[in-house]
């Protein structure tokens, strides 16, 4: 699911600012652009973010702005100042007009002035409660974007639910039709056609067996019945998933691909146009349905 959330905050050491963002993705990949400073840190938000997190190209960026150095946070160098002044004195002794360094280059000078070190496991903490808000910020952020695919998602089996009321009444019809086709053929296996055609001269036992290879065709071709009655039993399934929240993106991707494969057997069944349609209209709701899943954790 997409989704984002930057917090900022001022510590004794400086700012820390922890920045969530997401695209789609139907696993959990992470990135990180974290300080050098904070690099350490890395294993403790990555753990943080899986805790909390299942699906999603998640991206994370740290950064952390020290505060400006006073006087009470630096010190000099004195071990490199000694070492400054023996090798000045030793160049001195083979160049002796050689300028002495002045104050000003020798505070310049590289490591001269150190600054205290942070404390580590202050400054740690301080970004793992920072995650942990940003975290919580960039979760609500989803849960919005959710809610607003959950009403989306329930209009889709709202309209595959109406396609599958209204071609359940045509059942019995196709039934009805296939009565009329079974009687046709069968007195035609045994020469009873209307008067004037040609009886077909055909044993009994023969005319039996066509009867009941043709009864069983036709009655493969045309049985919806199942398909139906599993189509509204997973159309309900999806709607109690969708309506109880939680992590249900998974659980969806498995109820696409079984309201895909019903739909699929209503079509290759169809022995009416309108079963056809209905079969075209409920896929393609199916396919939208797929698309938005892919969304949900």
């Amino acid at each position: 699911m997409t989704g984002y959330a930057v917090t900022t905050r001022d510590t004794a050491a400086g700012t820390i600012t922890v920045e969530l963002k997401s695209v789609n993705s139907r696993f959990l990949d992470l990135q990180f652009r974290i300080n050098d400073d904070l690099r350490a840190v890395e294993p403790a938000l990555r753990e943080a973010i899986i805790a909390r997190l299942v699906r999603g190209k998640v991206e994370c960026r740290l950064s952390f702005g020290r505060k400006a150095a006073t006087g009470s946070s630096q010190a000099l160098n004195a071990v490199l100042l000694a070492s400054l002044a023996n090798f000045q004195q030793q160049v001195r002794q083979q160049f002796p007009e050689a300028a002495a360094l002045s104050v000003s280059e020798l505070l310049r000078w590289p490591g001269v002035i150190e600054e205290a070190e942070l404390g580590q496991d202050t400054l740690q903490a301080d970004v793992m409660d920072t995650m942990q808000q940003t975290l919580s910020a960039f979760i609500d952020s989803r849960a919005r974007e959710g809610a607003a695919l959950q009403a989306v998602l329930l209009s889709r089996v709202d309209a595959m639910e109406e396609i599958v009321q209204r071609i359940t009444p045509l059942v019995p019809q196709l039934v009805a039709q296939f009565q009329q086709k079974a009687t046709e053929r069968m007195q035609e296996a045994l020469g009873l056609a209307a008067p004037g055609n040609t009886p077909t001269a055909l044993p009994r036992e023969e005319a039996l067996e066509r009867i009941r290879q043709e009864v069983t065709l036709y009655g493969i071709r045309i049985d919806i019945a199942e398909e139906l009655a599993r189509l509204s039993a997973h159309l309900s399934e999806t709607r109690h998933i969708l309506k109880k929240g939680g992590q249900v993106g998974k659980r969806l991707d498995f109820m696409m691909q079984e309201l895909n494969r019903e739909a699929n057997t209503v079509g290759s069944k169809a022995a009416m146009k309108e079963l056809a349609d209905a079969s075209m209209a409920l896929k393609l709701l199916i396919d939208q349905m797929r698309e938005q899943v892919q969304n949900l954790e």
